[in-house]
């Protein structure tokens, strides 16, 4: 694409890349050139949130031993045939039984939820089914039992060579424990990936803003997600729009796994980063059919991806969730999870220009005219009888209508518009990962 951002400057957007399309060609580009995190070997406690390297089975069984589903009495199962509360079978009752001898006939032997099952016994009454007798030392069953019942076999949770999880699984708290159990205590796993955060614009200041100047807040808002999304991040100084100090600043950060500058994205006289990537590598997309935000620029420098997103705030953020998190989970071997999302009864219509993706900030309150929320939506999500309100700002510039909002509306490029009353779909595109 050599030049082509050249001519932008005379031509402006006249054409922009679909969202999915420019979502594809930075996947397949960064599929050629294989460009993927280390990978490491880490202790369970690091691992939560990392993706998996390789496929991983369970080492052992889980339980490694046959053990009492419940409180109860070991015993053979045989020994309580024809047992009722009108005739209990009579058995003799250990006194302080050694865990580890095996279980003489028509014996029984207290136990507890968990406990390994004494050799020659294969089942447990239950407590309530049964009744000690302190005077005697014997127990009367009052509930036959058949073999096996109320016992947990050898490897009922897991069987050793059991497949529990495959390449690019992101680990969850739930997943930690059961790798322990099953005999994996240090998985194979990508490491976090870099980050270089590089806000950019002459007119950026850290703080005391004269007229014409803003507040630096899209490097802390993108290096705090990349955290957010499995990632490590170097936020660093604003670089001024220059191409030499531009150039610098990308060629510093090529180590990382990812480089990302905000600001100068564009085609304006000042728009000088879409340039800089097109003379130092190779820009794959230039300008994508999503409002807020078209003029974002996708590229590669020397194997590593560079996102150049917008300088208006909302239109940063959107194309950080649309194009930077799914990179984070690509260069980790997997794939960005969907949206948590909510159903909704819009409660006042949405614009939208036909071919554009449009992201629509949205507040969510209880939809009064609904006497009863259900509790679950229609696809299966989590929902009830909820109304969303298009928030009244929803300029690029405004970073309160996304900061203040409940998450957005998606209009997809068919769609001229949602009209007010019609169930929607509000993603939450704010969770971790």
């Amino acid at each position: 694409m050599k030049g082509a951002d050249r001519d932008r400057k005379e031509s402006g957007f006249r054409v922009r890349t679909r969202v999915d399309d420019a979502q594809s060609t930075l996947e397949t580009a960064l599929e050629a050139r294989n460009v993927r995190c280390d990978q490491e070997r880490v202790a369970l406690e690091r691992a939560d949130g990392r993706v998996l390297g390789e496929s991983i089975t369970a080492d052992v069984d889980v339980p490694h031993y046959e053990r009492a589903a419940m409180d109860g009495y070991a015993l053979q199962a045989a020994d309580t045939f024809g047992a009722s509360e009108r005739s209990p079978a009579v058995l003799r009752l250990e006194d302080r039984p050694d865990p580890e001898s095996a279980l003489p006939p028509e014996t029984a032997r207290r136990v507890h939820t968990g406990s390994a099952i004494p050799d020659n016994a294969d089942a447990v009454v239950m407590l309530e089914h049964a009744e000690s007798l302190a005077t005697t030392g014997e127990l009367e069953v009052l509930d036959a039992v058949a073999e096996g019942e109320n016992v947990a076999p050898v490897g009922e949770d897991v069987e050793a060579g059991q497949r529990l999880y495959e390449s690019g699984h992101r680990l969850r708290p739930s997943d930690l424990g059961l790798l322990r159990s099953a005999g994996n205590d240090r998985p194979l796993v990508s490491s976090r990936p870099s980050v270089g955060v590089v806000p950019t614009g002459e007119e950026v200041v850290q703080d005391d803003p004269d007229p014409g100047e803003v507040i630096e807040t899209n490097g802390l808002t993108v290096s705090r997600l990349v955290e957010r999304w499995g990632g490590r991040a170097t936020h660093r100084e604003v670089v001024t729009d220059d191409a030499e100090a531009l150039r610098v600043a990308i060629q510093r950060d090529l180590t990382k796994d990812v480089v990302v500058t905000t600001g100068g994205s564009s085609v304006g006289q000042r728009d000088l980063l879409p340039e800089v990537i097109d003379d130092l590598g190779e820009v794959l997309v230039h300008g994508v059919a999503l409002k807020p935000g078209h003029p974002v620029c996708l590229g590669i420098v020397e194997e590593t991806p560079v996102l150049a997103l917008p300088g208006y705030p909302v239109a940063c953020l959107i194309n950080a969730v649309q194009f930077l998190r799914p990179t984070l989970a690509w260069v980790q071997g997997t794939e960005a999870t969907p949206h948590p999302t909510v159903t909704a009864r819009l409660g006042r219509k949405i614009a939208s220009e036909p071919g554009t993706r449009t992201f629509a900030r949205v507040s969510l309150e209880a939809d009064e005219g609904v006497e009863e929320a259900d509790e679950e939506g229609e696809d299966g999500s989590e929902g009830g009888n909820l109304v969303a309100t298009p928030t009244r700002a929803s300029g690029s510039g405004v970073l309160s209508s996304v900061a203040l909002a409940d998450g957005w509306v998606v209009v997809p490029e068919d769609r001229e518009g949602i009209p007010a009353d019609e169930t929607v779909a509000v993603e939450n595109w704010e969770p971790w990962f």
